[in-house]
């Protein structure tokens, strides 16, 4: 549909999106030579952000609490997702062996011996965490 109100030609507009769909992807500059990036904010500017007062994109699940989220995301990272069922032995080993932090490591020793666990929401739930409610 032409509207006839554009500033640059529809080749134009493909070749801009193209240019910034990176930035738009990752969140952070995507060039490889660090002049094309832009400048900093000044000292009596503030920094721009995505989301100026919150770490997390798109918001919470409802349940959830931010930390829970990062908590659970954390556990997770340490984990990865093709290694369960477990039992609690086999997660603190899991951890230890990918080098996850003494914290988590500490919050996994709460779980309750001899139950399998079979995804990091059974686990996250079982040292207290919370986790997305059905709507």
């Amino acid at each position: 549909m032409d509207r006839g109100s554009d500033k640059v030609s529809p080749r134009r507009d493909d070749q801009l999106k193209h240019e910034t769909e990176g930035l738009i992807r990752s969140g952070h500059s995507t060039h490889a030579e660090e002049w094309k990036d832009p400048e900093p904010a000044g000292e009596d500017q503030p920094d721009a952000d995505f989301a100026p007062n919150g770490t997390l994109h798109g918001g919470t699940p409802n349940g959830m609490a931010p930390d829970d989220v990062e908590g659970r995301s954390e556990l997770a990272a340490y984990l990865g997702k093709d290694c369960y069922p477990m039992v609690r032995e086999q997660v603190i080993g899991l951890l230890i062996d990918n080098n996850a932090p003494q914290r988590v490591i500490d919050l996994v020793r709460r779980l309750p011996s001899g139950r399998e666990f079979t995804n990091v929401n059974d686990i996250w739930t079982a040292v207290g965490g919370n986790v997305e409610s059905p709507r």
